[in-house]
């Protein structure tokens, strides 16, 4: 009677404890462990020595309370293979040795489990099947798990108080057959949202955001999504998780944010050697920018940023995001580029896309470009017919996808980024006044054109104030007719350092980046970093490719005016000598407000 009684306080008290047990516990500092003092010697009769000859166990530890630890995380273990009567029936202590007799007893298998009353849904979330269950060791930490996903299941579903238990339960010539049963008790869905703190960011906005609706099914593991969606947005920092209250069949959910300071009003200054003249003197080049982000507390964003890059070259880009178009959880963006590339040609570039961000798999976009690229009148003729330049307009569709855990928007110590791109579309060449028209005879007017698009990063806590980047970024244009002014543009701050800003054409290029960040308050580090590029050029006139790189370092701090920044660089190429003649210095002042 008393092994019976064991067993049916095993599956009805035990068991619901095992998963608890089974979470992960953060590591616990441990003392350095002297030189062992004492034995500890285990013994068990009969069949149960033949079993114990399975298990291994420290026979020799440095006190007592150490030895019985140790026969207590034995017994566990026999527990969980199925040996559920398994007990130290008796022990003694001789000199310095601890002497334990054993007692395993017989192992207890699943004669059945049946499905007492779970739904379909259940079973195939949770993946119960009964076959699964006859004829198999009883493994309590098993059946836990399975507890687990069912009540997981119902959590994502609306049923936050739901339980499972074991009925029916009978016990045969150690065999165990049950039924398994779930009572969801009552269905709970969301009410509102609240935003504690002193954020200024509308409640109507985060719901639509994170897709909490009133009267929608309350989802667990959509709350707990929430607070990685909040990280991803520039404009406000999550103090603490959410909590939600419950009030009888509602769910209220409270996050507590603060704005952060995400405006950006900022310029860049850059001295670089000018290939123009002949007495050393530096070309100075800029960039400006201008971010306007969470207007009002609605989530909308404005931006415009303007760059110099070399002698009579400039980029203008603008961009605006509206979240929540017309009520849903969908995201309207658009896009303007210019780029005028010193007297050769100039080239516009809009773009519309809608995206819609998941709980779980990221953000995902469709889009459409249009771009229009013209040679300049006062451009070379010599490169026109070696077919160099070319007019062109380009219609293309394409999706993105973009996943990001990182722990923070502006300085991440941990956690990894993916985005990914694939558009096509059709590509007609127009006919330029300064060519004949017979020159066109030999061209493809229309032709398919793909681009795709790829940038890792993962960031690496290296010891307590330091972190390591590692960043693959890269690009590739697929047509059967490549034109200067269709390639992508490689080199200087923001792809390949210690370069000029554009410095390589190339049809297809990646760049392999280490940086180490070596962290001095929340907002401030110090970096030296490593730049490996690839580059090809599919220009039929002049292919080429390469393997520049580029190394430096510099650091970026706060002051009262905003975040300061110099980056000093030097790069090689087969175009560039390793040398502190070409190096480069970037510096420039964020002001954000």
């Amino acid at each position: 009677m008393y092994r019976i009684a064991a067993l049916v306080w095993c599956l009805f008290v035990w068991l619901p404890l095992v998963q608890a047990q089974e979470k992960p516990q953060p590591p616990v500092p441990q003392p350095v462990v002297p030189q062992a003092k004492a034995a500890l010697r285990v013994y068990a009769t009969g069949p149960d020595r033949q079993v114990l000859r399975q298990y291994t166990y420290r026979t020799q530890v440095p006190d007592t309370v150490e030895a019985r630890k140790e026969v207590q995380a034995l017994v566990q273990r026999l527990h969980q293979d199925a040996y559920l009567l398994a007990s130290a029936d008796s022990s003694y202590k001789r000199n310095d040795t601890l002497h334990v007799k054993l007692h395993i007893g017989n192992r207890y298998d699943w004669a059945e489990l049946r499905n007492g009353n779970l739904s379909e849904g259940v079973l195939v979330e949770s993946g119960f099947r009964e076959k699964f269950y006859r004829n198999v060791p009883f493994k309590p930490a098993e059946y836990a798990k399975l507890q687990q996903r069912i009540l997981d299941y119902a959590e994502r579903n609306g049923y936050p108080f739901a339980s499972v238990w074991l009925d029916s339960i009978q016990i045969k010539d150690n065999k165990i057959s049950a039924a398994l049963m779930v009572e969801k008790a009552f269905v709970v869905t969301y009410d509102t949202v609240q935003v504690m703190g002193g954020s200024k960011t509308q409640a109507k906005f985060l719901m639509r955001y994170l897709q909490l609706y009133p009267g929608q099914p309350y989802n667990q593991d959509q709350v707990l999504a929430s607070q990685r969606m909040l990280t991803a947005l520039p404009y406000i920092k999550v103090v603490r998780p959410p909590q939600v209250q419950f009030a009888r069949d509602k769910a209220r959910v409270i996050y507590f944010l603060e704005d952060r300071q995400a405006n950006q009003l900022d310029g860049v200054v850059g001295f670089l050697p000018d290939p123009g003249r002949s007495d050393n003197k530096l070309l100075i080049t800029g960039e400006a920018n201008m971010n306007i982000r969470n207007i009002r507390g609605s989530g909308k964003q404005l931006g415009l940023q303007w760059r110099r890059v070399n002698r009579g070259s400039v980029i203008l880009n603008g961009e605006y995001l509206h979240p929540n178009l017309f009520g849903t959880p969908f995201e309207l963006g658009t896009r303007f580029g210019l780029l005028k590339q010193d007297s050769s040609f100039i080239t516009v570039q809009p773009r519309v896309q809608l995206a819609y961000n998941t709980i779980r798999y990221g953000r995902f976009s469709v889009f459409t470009e249009w771009r229009n690229s013209r040679i300049l009148s006062s451009a070379n003729p010599q490169s026109l017919k070696a077919l160099d330049l070319a007019d062109a307009r380009t219609n293309t569709y394409g999706l993105n996808y973009l996943w990001n855990n990182l722990d923070d928007f502006y300085f991440p110590r941990k956690g990894r980024l993916v985005e990914l791109q694939l558009a096509a579309g059709r590509k007609k060449l127009l006919r330029n006044p300064e060519l004949e028209k017979e020159f066109y005879d030999t061209l493809e007017v229309n032709t398919t054109q793909l681009s795709l698009g790829l940038r890792l990063e993962n960031f690496f806590r290296v010891g307590k104030n330091s972190a390591l980047l590692a960043r693959l970024r890269g690009e590739a244009l697929l047509n059967d007719q490549i034109f200067l002014n269709d390639m992508y543009r490689l080199g200087g701050l923001n792809s390949l350092r210690g370069f000029d800003e554009y410095f390589f054409y190339a049809s297809t290029y990646g760049v392999g980046t280490l940086e180490y960040r070596l962290f001095t308050a929340e907002d401030s580090y110090v970096l030296l970093f490593y730049d490996q590029g690839y580059y090809r050029s599919d220009l039929e006139a002049s292919q080429a490719e390469g393997l520049p790189l580029g190394v430096g370092g510099g650091i970026s701090f706060s002051t009262g005016a905003g975040i300061f920044q110099l980056v000093y660089s030097v790069g090689h190429s087969e175009q560039q000598p390793m040398s502190l003649k070409y190096s480069k210095i970037h510096f420039g002042i964020t002001s954000k407000f």
